[in-house]
């Protein structure tokens, strides 16, 4: 029998795959199905940073026409009977630990390191095992540097690495024009890992009515080329643990991303695809593989595709784009 036990943040997992923060984590019924199909850990749906603000300041506001007027009083205030959606997220924290022996990691989709990174010590006294940051600065903000934008993660990291001690994790976007030097900096910070990567919403447009929609919201199987390629190239260069995300739709994208390099891989699309049972079936993916291939444990492929112990680095760079083309006629 192969043993799919990993190491990710600091926590012992029983096997590489993480359910990833989306609306399917956002349910204790969906946490106690995710587990008993066999996942490792499990994400919860992101608490967004303007949630947070919105209910302190509705907080406040509450407070104020209650006739809390001093300072003093606001820690005799009940927080948590007013708190919704915060309350509702510390809940099902706390909910979720009871429910299941696995790893349940908090997500905040952050924008800025001012007035919410406080909230983290909740996050922690709620029983959270560790708590992933899904941080995107978009570059469109012009008044903005990139060297700002850049800023803002270290920022943030700092902020919310002084409030607790659980393990903090980093979820970025490739959107960097120095992208490996960023995450190896990054790497050096207090975060115990880095998920490659987010997955944003997309707008678009339809021609014939002229309103705005959606654009594709699940990851495809392709999308996986782009994170697999950079936990290769970094695998050896980063001072933290890597986890793959977008596009791993099957075991086969989870051994891609174990002999690249990462310590697990993170999916939500195919559970929205195939179901939860689908995890059990990638499980036995990966096991066959590793006894086809004669390893006993992760750590005995782990990284060994990895740019530095590849055979040929090349592989990784923009050569081989010439090399595959430079052949077909036209």
């Amino acid at each position: 029998m192969s043993n799919l036990t990993t190491s990710y943040m600091g926590l012992a997992l029983r096997n590489p795959i993480i359910a990833a923060s989306s609306g399917l984590t956002s349910s204790l019924a969906n946490i106690k199905a995710i587990e008993a199909n066999g996942a490792a850990a499990i994400v919860l749906k992101s608490l967004f940073e303007e949630e947070i603000i919105m209910e302190a300041q509705d907080n406040m506001n509450k407070m104020q026409a209650s006739g809390f007027i001093y300072p003093e009083t606001i820690e005799y205030f009940d927080f948590d009977e007013m708190e919704d959606p915060v309350a509702n997220y510390l809940k099902l924290i706390a909910d979720a630990k009871r429910a299941v022996s696995i790893p349940i990691i908090a997500s905040v989709n952050c924008v800025t390191a001012d007035k919410w990174p406080d909230f983290a010590m909740r996050i922690q006294n709620a029983g959270a095992d560790a708590i992933e940051l899904n941080i995107f600065a978009l570059p469109s903000d012009f008044s903005r540097s990139a060297e700002q934008n850049e800023q803002l993660y270290f920022d943030i990291i700092a902020r919310v690495t002084r409030m607790v001690k659980i393990p903090v994790g980093l979820k970025i976007s490739p959107y960097n024009a120095s992208l490996g030097s960023f995450i190896k900096r990054l790497s050096e910070t207090p975060i115990k890992s880095i998920v490659l990567f987010n997955r944003f919403y997309n707008p678009d447009f339809d021609i014939n009515t002229l309103e705005y929609t959606a654009g594709s919201v699940f990851s495809s199987a392709d999308d996986f080329a782009l994170p697999l390629r950079w936990i290769a190239i970094m695998a050896e260069r980063v001072s933290c643990d890597l986890a793959a995300s977008t596009g791993v739709h099957d075991g086969s994208a989870v051994v891609k991303s174990l002999l690249a390099g990462a310590s697990a891989a993170q999916v939500a699309s195919t559970l929205y695809k195939n179901g939860f049972e689908h995890i059990s079936s990638m499980l036995k993916q990966v096991e066959d593989w590793m006894s086809e291939m004669g390893y006993k444990s992760i750590d005995e492929f782990k990284g060994k595709m990895s740019q530095a112990k590849s055979y040929d680095p090349a592989a990784f760079e923009r050569v081989q784009f010439m090399k595959h083309f430079k052949d077909l006629k036209r």
